[in-house]
């Protein structure tokens, strides 16, 4: 009981010190306060910005549950940063070995998700687009994934979309020279991966990170993976 006393009291003093944070500074008397970022106050999972952006999404054809911020590695919630790779506005950059995928913006910034990479051997690296897009895709094994996990291949024909699919929510499709690479950037339920390399060789998001770049990037969006 105890416990759970000192956490309410902590979130109940973690929520009166949100609206001062979350302003940035205040004045007293004339005097100028400055206060520090309610993030790094408050561990991320009681972070109201993060609760927010990773809410339930109940208007998704297959409702989409919140996300559990304590299974979400710390550093990997999406975030707003100064641009570190150098490309043009509108550029996609999968930072491989940082875990950390960006989308560059006009401003000098980026948006910053964490992201799941290829386990060694099933990676990959270069330049691409972005070929087509769907939502809530049909995920199908390749024939090299139905050989190496023979479970896989009751899907040979394609499991359609659904919270349990693979491929999340959403999916981008990657293109070098016109044709299909047969790796994707997509979404996925299973938030621990995040931060991970566990993948066939595709960028797995958690679901509301691959449903908010999709809304950003359009089909034609270059894409730069580096290793």
């Amino acid at each position: 009981m105890s416990d759970i006393l000192s956490r309410r009291s902590f979130l109940a003093g973690a929520a009166g010190f949100a609206s001062l944070a979350l302003a940035g500074c205040s004045s007293v008397g004339g005097r100028r306060i400055d206060f520090p970022d309610f993030g790094a106050v408050v561990p991320s999972q009681l972070n109201p910005q993060a609760m927010m952006m990773y809410a339930a999404l109940p208007e998704e054809k297959f409702p989409v549950p919140a996300v559990n911020l304590s299974q979400l590695a710390p550093g990997y919630a999406r975030a707003t940063v100064v641009d570190p790779t150098g490309e043009a506005p509108g550029t996609i950059v999968v930072e491989t070995s940082k875990r950390y995928l960006y989308l560059v913006q006009a401003d000098g910034s980026a948006i910053r998700y964490g992201i799941g990479v290829g386990r060694d051997g099933f990676r990959w690296s270069g330049r691409a687009k972005v070929g087509s897009k769907a939502q809530w895709p049909t995920w199908t094994p390749t024939k090299a994934m139905m050989e190496r996990q023979p479970e896989s291949r009751q899907w040979a024909g394609g499991m359609p979309g659904g919270l349990q699919n693979p491929l999340g929510a959403r999916a981008l499709y990657i293109y070098q020279g016109g044709r299909d690479t047969l790796y994707r950037l997509h979404g996925t339920p299973e938030v621990r991966s995040i931060g991970q390399a566990v993948s066939s060789g595709c960028v797995r998001m958690v679901n509301q990170d691959i449903i908010d770049l999709y809304s950003r990037a359009p089909i034609g969006t270059s894409i730069v993976v580096r290793a």
